[in-house]
């Protein structure tokens, strides 16, 4: 499982993918679908669409990763996670087709989503790419609409190691005639998603300059600096999806942003565990999720700063420490997963970024540390991977936190 290891559980190619869905009697041909691709900010767009649609009176599937908590997060029909008994039957009624195939976690669970998409009817599903896009196992799909959040590093080893590689990547998500929103460009993305879209005549439409149509006094429940652009990704890909046969209103629009998390059952975004002190995490984990992340640290009132911060060994660390500020307290931890960068490294990495802090062995003890040296006006950020923030919410209870 590509959480728990990383790269060795990475396989490229269709294959697999093509057979699975062949067995399964191509189940995602039974329901319209949206294709969502990026390095940061795909999920809280997932999840805002899939709300949208489900207050629109839509029945919809989400397919996300990766989970936080429980596995069952990953695919979800109006908010509520595939039942346990749906995922033990598929197991062993299928496994002496699959075994054979070696599949790899991820492709597996793909078949499985689509599956069941099929057997419980939804009228649509909201898909989010695993890993870059072209030859990511969701790309099998024929959606109504492509959405490319941004690009950024993350994921060089296996899309690229330039912002042109990896739109390369993404923009494999592009397909024959259908509309595509880019929700960010940079000078070296932009000519890649243009080259792409007409290769495949399909209409591009560049959030950053479109007019979009205006919600006053919308109240959005995700906070978070980066929300900005994912608000505006989404209202873009709105007109598309009406165009295309969706019945949306004005109402549906305001009720999905306004209240996401609790219709979809997303967690980790910028999310407020504890006030007195004010406890904050958020799953943002290289470069372009911490800049922002930082960006909003700066906007917030406190006596002391404290970070709760682990890493996995396959991300750009010195480039995230460099980003953090120096002023804050730090308690350097790891999740509970094999990629996770000792505590010890991350401490000595950040020393020569100019960081200063203790180590703890796990999350808790981190979290406990820092509540317990914390003043009530002071301020608790826990991130740096969204394994740490998994590893934070598995153990809300005992942290007492609500």
């Amino acid at each position: 499982m590509f959480q728990q290891v990383g790269g060795s559980a990475y396989k490229e190619g269709l294959e697999n993918t093509r057979i699975l869905d062949e067995h399964f009697g191509h189940p995602h041909r039974s329901f319209r679908t949206i294709h969502v691709a990026g390095t940061n900010g795909k999920g809280s767009c997932s999840h805002t669409l899939a709300a949208i649609l489900q207050e629109a009176g839509y029945r919809v599937g989400l397919y996300t990763s990766p989970h936080l908590v429980d596995f069952r997060e990953r695919i979800r029909i109006n908010g509520q996670p595939i039942p346990e008994e749906y995922v033990v039957r598929f197991v062993e009624k299928e496994r002496d087709f699959f075994e054979p195939l070696h599949p790899s976690f991820f492709e597996l669970t793909t078949a499985m989503a689509f599956r069941y998409f099929a057997d419980e009817k939804v009228d649509a599903a909201v898909i989010e790419v695993g890993l870059g896009g072209r030859l990511d196992c969701t790309n099998i799909i024929h959606p109504d609409l492509c959405l490319i959040t941004n690009i950024s590093f993350d994921h060089t080893q296996f899309l690229g190691d330039t912002l042109a590689k990896i739109a390369g990547e993404k923009a494999g998500i592009i397909k024959a005639g259908i509309p595509v929103v880019i929700g960010e460009t940079t000078p070296e993305t932009k000519p890649v998603f243009l080259q792409k879209a007409e290769e495949e005549k399909a209409p591009v439409i560049f959030a950053e300059d479109t007019m979009i149509q205006d919600y006053p006094g919308m109240k959005t429940e995700l906070q978070g600096l980066y929300q900005i652009k994912n608000t505006r990704t989404i209202l873009t890909a709105l007109p598309l999806l009406q165009e295309a046969g969706y019945r949306i209103d004005e109402q549906s629009i305001r009720s999905g942003f306004a209240h996401v998390c609790e219709l979809t059952g997303l967690m980790g975004r910028w999310q407020k565990l504890q006030d007195a002190p004010t406890l904050i995490c958020d799953t943002g984990h290289n470069v372009g999720g911490i800049s922002y992340i930082v960006e909003q640290l700066k906007q917030q009132t406190y006596r002391q700063l404290h970070i709760v911060i682990g890493m996995v060994n396959d991300k750009d660390i010195s480039g995230v420490l460099a980003l953090l500020p120096k002023d804050a307290a730090y308690y350097f931890t790891k999740a509970c997963v094999k990629r996770a960068l000792p505590e010890e490294e991350l401490r000595a990495l950040a020393a020569q970024a100019g960081l200063r802090g203790s180590c703890y062995p796990d999350v808790p003890a981190a979290v406990t540390a820092a509540q317990e040296k914390s003043y009530p006006e002071d301020f608790i950020f826990v991130g740096g991977s969204s394994f740490i923030v998994a590893d934070l919410l598995a153990n809300r209870d005992a942290l007492d936190l609500h």
